[in-house]
């Protein structure tokens, strides 16, 4: 599998770097603070930072984290490549190892589609991107695996044909999906679709 930092850890890491000129103290200084509240949790001492220094809850929890050293693979990139395939393991751990063969062909072929393509897995789905997130493969249940697609931009037929996921009316990438069983494989269709969806995100 081909690995890419989820965009979310590079958001992170910019905010962290403009915390001095967000908040006036340095990452130093809010280390300093969060030592001399004494919380070892990050979402206690994320509270108290939030209630004593009226910052935002997502500048408190980042700054928590940062000063206890935890959840560092959401805001350091190493910390992240080194957690993403334990992310991957735990999705398809026990009633869903059945489904890790084909979620990897799947991912296997679109990665075939074009060197751009890396993958940035979650905590419940692997996203798929090019530019943006074209795709994404999920242990829906312990016996289906959904094929998001991301389709926004496409005006063609067949559509009909697939799962719509409710994403274009909520403004989401993925708007339709297919469902597979282990035993189904990677179907045609799969392989269509994904090629749509790798080419509209050009």
């Amino acid at each position: 599998m081909r690995l890419r930092v989820h965009p979310t850890v590079n958001h992170l890491r910019a905010m962290l770097g403009s915390t001095e000129k967000r908040t006036g103290k340095s990452l130093h200084d809010w280390a300093s603070i969060v030592q001399e509240l004494g919380e070892r949790d990050v979402n206690a001492a994320a509270a108290k930072l939030k209630a004593e220094y009226g910052l935002g809850k997502p500048t408190a929890w980042m700054l928590a984290s940062h000063a206890l050293k935890a959840n560092m693979e959401d805001y350091d990139e190493a910390a992240y490549l080194a957690k993403a395939p334990h992310l991957v393991d735990a999705q398809f751990d026990d009633k869903r190892a059945h489904l890790r063969p084909l979620a990897e062909t799947i991912i296997g072929f679109a990665e075939g589609l074009g060197e751009d393509v890396a993958s940035s897995p979650c905590k419940t789905y692997i996203p798929l991107y090019r530019q943006r997130v074209f795709a994404q493969v999920k242990a829906a249940t312990q016996k289906r695996l959904d094929v998001g697609l991301a389709l926004g931009g496409y005006s063609g037929d067949g559509q009909d044909a697939l799962k719509d996921t409710g994403g274009a009316k909520k403004g989401d990438r993925i708007t339709h999906a297919i469902c597979l069983s282990a035993e189904d494989g990677i179907t045609e269709d799969v392989k269509h679709w994904l090629q749509i969806a790798y080419e509209l995100d050009e």
